[in-house]
């Protein structure tokens, strides 16, 4: 690796230096707290025990900057950042870091219920290939996170039964049939 000699160090460029140090260790314990908050501790530990000398500088910059600097502002509850981070996952056809943050979902607030309404989004704006790769994901990661977390097994029911089920929604509700002549007349009275 290259070195390169750092520029005469003023007294503006050492403080600007101590507060990027001290706004990192205060960023990395933050990203700590979120993260162990959004995914459970024990999970984060996991991660960080087993971390190798290849994935810990890793470990280190998710936690510092995606959980500590992005997850802890404020704007978006963690609910709304856990459907963003999923439908992302989807879009990008990321099935292993969907299954995370369906942790961090279901832990934030997000009912299994929503969990079809999610895909079918997904299928429309994401594609086919990538919906039913997170459709067989968050089938594989569902039971043992139902477990983990505690989730109610007649709501998850629920959700793969309204998955299977074709929708009333306001899309497919029979249109209204014109009004008459007659019937615009006597509604006017």
């Amino acid at each position: 690796m290259t070195r390169v000699k750092p520029p005469a160090a003023s007294p503006a460029l050492k403080q600007a230096a101590r507060k990027v140090r001290n706004h990192r260790a205060v960023a990395f314990q933050n990203g700590l707290a979120m993260r162990s908050h959004v995914l459970g501790p024990d999970y984060v530990q996991r991660a960080f025990e087993n971390a190798d000398e290849l994935s810990m500088p890793f470990q280190e910059l998710a936690t510092e900057f995606a959980w500590g600097s992005v997850w802890t502002r404020g704007g978006l509850t963690l609910r709304e950042r856990s459907l963003m981070t999923m439908a992302m996952c989807i879009a990008l056809n990321r099935p292993r870091e969907l299954q995370i943050h369906l942790r961090g979902a279901l832990r934030n607030g997000v009912e299994p219920e929503l969990l079809p309404e999610i895909l079918l989004q997904g299928f429309l704006y994401c594609g086919g290939p990538a919906t039913i790769d997170a459709m067989h994901a968050i089938r594989e990661a569902m039971p043992a996170l139902q477990k983990e977390i505690k989730l109610p097994r007649k709501s998850t029911r629920r959700a793969v039964a309204a998955a299977k089920k074709p929708s009333r929604s306001v899309g497919t509700q029979k249109p209204a049939a014109p009004k008459t002549a007659a019937s615009k007349a006597s509604a006017r009275g």
